[in-house]
């Protein structure tokens, strides 16, 4: 498979994908020493609180419109010139409220990157607003709370990432209730360092349409089964459970298997610089290992693109473009 297939990514945390050359300039802006994070052109960790607390390093070099906008352009304009149609991000208010940025500001910020990105490349993308699962329900409430405002026609879905293995699925019903009586796309982080019990709570409680991750899933046929009948979408980001000791290499990764299970698959990032990876080598990967043909790894790209957050006008004209390449 070669970088020309045309690509959509529904899993992508924007703070989790800046480039180390950007956070170096931004370290350099604010004074801040980023040394002991830094291995080359990737951050360093070495479990996953060690990856949370790097994450947020990271993510506390933005504080201002501008830096929010330079960062929403730099990666979508690296994904478009991969050939990458359509993208969703997921943003945090919280880190940029820690970092005493209203939640305006941050979301006009990362829009007019956007904008910007399209203008230039073509690139479409939309923002899912996510709680962050391990600073508690009350939080992730006033996310989902802020997402239902509405602050932006670029929000378009509301989810819930963070150390999966913090709190029970059912104290976070009432956030998504919110998001969904907003019309807001549904999608939770699940089945990723938590088994297949966790992607059932999700189901069950959450009801979402896509699951961040939910590679899990496949320790539970009955599990995998549903999701294959329901067409609940998984948000696949190999290279990134490879990463955190998920799977020990890709060949043993469950991605096949679901598919041909019949569960609708995508490929992400999820944390590109973090794991040593970019979208075109997760699709590359993919292919290679598992020896799809390019209108093979093209399908993927079309459950993306059918599964995205996004009005139907667009979704339209990006599936016309797809099947014209």
């Amino acid at each position: 498979m070669t970088g020309s297939i045309p690509k959509a990514e529904l899993h992508c945390h924007i703070e989790g994908a800046v480039p180390v050359k950007l956070a170096k300039k931004q370290a350099e802006k604010y004074g801040i020493n980023i040394d002991s994070i830094i291995d080359g052109a990737h951050y360093k960790w070495h479990d996953f609180t060690s990856f949370i607390t790097a994450y947020d390093t990271v993510a506390n070099l933005f504080k201002t419109e501008d830096d929010y906008h330079k960062l929403a352009y730099e990666y979508l304009a690296s994904i478009a010139r991969d050939g990458t149609l359509y993208s969703e991000i997921f943003i945090s208010p919280d880190h940029a409220m820690e970092a005493g940025l209203s939640a305006q500001a941050y979301i006009d910020g990362l829009a007019a990157g956007i904008d910007a990105a399209q203008s230039e490349f073509g690139i479409i993308s939309r923002m899912i607003i996510v709680g962050v699962r391990h600073l508690g329900s009350e939080k992730v409430e006033k996310a989902a709370q802020i997402a239902a405002s509405r602050p932006h026609p670029y929000i378009t879905g509301f989810g819930m990432a963070g150390d999966e293995r913090s709190g029970a699925v059912a104290d976070f019903t009432r956030a998504f209730d919110i998001a969904r009586d907003a019309n807001l796309g549904i999608t939770v982080h699940a089945g990723e360092l938590v088994g297949a019990q966790s992607v059932k709570d999700a189901v069950v409680h959450l009801k979402p349409s896509r699951i961040g991750h939910g590679v899990r899933a496949i320790e539970d046929a009955d599990l995998v089964k549903h999701l294959a009948d329901e067409q609940i979408v998984l948000e696949v980001c190999p290279c990134s459970n490879i990463s955190l000791s998920v799977f020990e290499d890709m060949a043993q990764h469950p991605f096949k298997q679901l598919v041909d299970a019949g569960v609708k698959t995508t490929i992400s990032s999820d944390d590109p610089p973090f794991f040593a990876t970019d979208l075109a080598n997760d699709y590359a990967q993919i292919a290679k290992t598992f020896d799809y043909s390019d209108n093979e790894m093209k399908k993927f790209t079309q459950n993306a693109i059918e599964a995205a957050f996004v009005d139907n006008e667009t979704k339209t004209k990006i599936l016309t473009q797809l099947s014209a390449e």
